[in-house]
């Protein structure tokens, strides 16, 4: 059973599951990475940001994605990071208003992936067989974006 991984873990909202994800501009799903629910954010930085073919203009991602470590990463591989600064932060940071904004698309995005319920409830035990219902999830929300000829 050591093979069998559960990304479980305890939060202040009890014993869950944290989902991160790799979107591109129009809020479709490319990667996701499965943490325990009491781990940080920032631990999925590092699993999610090789992933894309090529690199991504600028990288928009809440006050969890906000560390020194993270903010210089993206400069160095030339990529605009719009992160707002955590409300406990020495020095405040400033990030583009405007442009992280159309981070409500990954929102959104989650939002229609919760519809399904497994995913909203977390009903499988193994993060293999989460991922596999995170995964045909996606590829529901993927069709949306396809158009007929």
């Amino acid at each position: 059973m050591a093979g069998h991984r559960r990304a479980l873990g305890r939060s202040r909202g009890g014993f869950t599951t944290k989902l991160h994800c790799l979107a591109d501009a129009l809020g479709r799903p490319i990667a996701f990475h499965l943490t325990g629910g009491e781990a940080a954010d920032c631990k999925a930085y590092d699993a999610l940001i090789d992933l894309p073919e090529r690199a991504p203009n600028a990288l928009l991602a809440d006050k969890g994605y906000d560390a020194d470590a993270i903010r210089t990463d993206p400069s160095r591989r030339k990529i605009r990071a719009v992160i707002p600064g955590r409300s406990n932060r020495r020095v405040k940071m400033e990030h583009d208003r405007m442009l992280y904004k159309q981070r409500n698309r990954i929102e959104r995005m989650f939002g229609h992936l919760k519809i399904n319920r497994a995913i909203a409830t977390r009903y499988d035990q193994l993060a293999h067989s989460f991922l596999g219902m995170v995964h045909l999830a996606t590829a529901r929300y993927w069709l949306k974006f396809v158009h007929a000829a």
